[in-house]
């Protein structure tokens, strides 16, 4: 554990480095600004069905997420770097429980005493368009990073973002790796099993990805964004987000349209889904409510990458509820306590009911029993959420945040799931 962690703690070293390599610039440390986020996570899922291979997931863990980003340098063209370096350490672990996303495991399923890894990022700026070169964290339609455990999940490729045609924005790029959020290693894209609905060892050399946004009104953004990963499958977006002062209230109405199929040699396997997620819902005085619905259709699952979030509303903390044919209806509600008088204090609840699942390329015990008997799977999560950010004094920035989800189903492992997140954020 010693050595790997002189090496943990040189890798942070880098980037004070690199902060200090930039400070030679005057221009560029002007605009520089540098944070470290000490993240404590502890993570637990029960699987309510008792099974046999493993009946729990329950892991703690401390992070380091040391984040710089500099300026940019005079002139006509603007140069710059940022780097983010990542520690994470073991606070308990035990082979029967790994396989949470907080920690690397090996194939004996012990977790690593500690792991890190760095992300180095060149950027360039020319009037309103920014070209970024290397580690890319991007929260895109197509390709979401997902940020939802101990560390952030990193690729390396590049990425054109151009606002110079205003009111449209412009996203070109091109990913040819990724670091999981629980690996230090950077791997070959692959896409999201789905229990089995796709082939989890087929991987692509690249994916390439562009978008156009366009603010049509203050309150209406309308999207249009495409991507294909190598000999796997091409995926289409397309968007509409609203929203407009209504009473003393404020409405919102998103849909989320996704059209994926099979590309080259489709070494997944099949893909052929198209799925709808919409959402609509009001505030007022500190108060949310919402609902909305989702369908797949088509026949496989929803398609996307492998350790990304699915930018789906439907989404919860144990199901994506995304498989084939799979129809689900939730609601919300959330409720800001600064309305109360007390800022930083916030909860939100879900409530997610899932049906109509085929089970034809699921290869759980369970679905296999529905296949037999000629049924459909169904599903049900629901969850809170409650966070309290400290909003002065010397604490400022400390923030604890409660996760809680029940899920049930008929076709894969019930769980209940318990997250909690305790991170303080020094900004430099």
């Amino acid at each position: 554990m010693k050595t790997r962690l002189h090496r943990s703690l040189n890798t942070m070293l880098l980037i004070g480095l690199v902060g200090g390599a930039a400070g030679a610039s005057a221009a560029l440390i002007e605009d520089s600004k540098a944070s470290l986020e000490l993240r404590n996570f502890y993570y637990s899922r029960d699987f309510r069905d008792g099974t046999p291979s493993q009946s729990k997931r329950e892991e703690w863990a401390q992070g380091f997420i040391l984040n710089f980003q500099s300026g940019y340098s005079e002139g006509p063209i603007g140069f710059g770097m940022d780097a983010i370096g990542m520690l994470g350490i073991k606070l308990d672990s035990s082979p029967d429980r790994t396989g949470t996303g907080l920690l690397p495991r090996g194939a004996d399923k012990r977790a690593d005493d500690d792991y890190s890894k760095l992300a180095v990022t060149a950027k360039a700026r020319v009037a309103a368009s920014e070209l970024r070169i290397g580690g890319l964290n991007p929260v895109l339609p197509l390709m979401a990073s997902n940020n939802s455990r101990l560390l952030p999940q990193v690729f390396n490729g590049v990425q054109l973002v151009s606002r110079d045609l205003d009111p449209l924005t412009l996203t070109l790029g091109r990913v040819n790796s990724v670091k999981l959020r629980d690996s230090t290693n950077s791997e070959d894209l692959s896409v999201s099993t789905q229990l089995g609905g796709y082939a989890a060892s087929a991987t692509g050399d690249h994916q390439i990805y562009g978008g156009v946004d366009y603010q049509a009104l203050p309150g209406l953004v309308l999207s249009f964004h495409t991507s294909k990963l190598d000999d796997i499958f091409r995926r289409d977006y397309y968007g509409l987000k609203f929203n407009t002062a209504l009473g003393p209230g404020k409405a919102f109405a998103e849909m989320r349209y996704f059209d994926a199929r099979g590309t080259g040699r489709e070494l997944a396997g099949e893909v052929d889904n198209r799925t709808l997620s919409s959402n609509f819902g009001y505030s007022l005085l500190g108060h949310t409510l919402s609902a909305g619905y989702q369908n797949g259709s088509g026949d496989t699952a929803f398609a996307y990458l492998a350790g990304t979030d699915t930018y789906l509303f439907g989404e919860m903390l144990v199901s994506t509820f995304a498989l084939a044919d799979e129809r689900a209806v939730y609601a919300g509600y959330g409720y800001d306590f600064a309305a109360l008088g007390i800022p930083g204090l916030t909860l939100n609840m879900r409530y997610v009911k899932g049906d109509d699942v085929d089970p034809t390329n699921v290869t759980t015990s369970k679905s296999a029993v529905l296949r037999a008997s000629g049924e459909d799977g169904h599903e049900w999560e629901r969850s809170s959420d409650l966070t309290y950010v400290v909003q002065s004094g010397p604490f400022k920035n400390l923030s604890l945040r409660w996760r809680n989800a029940t899920n049930r189903s008929n076709y894969a492992d019930s769980g209940d799931e318990n997250r909690v997140i305790l991170s303080y954020v020094i900004n430099f």
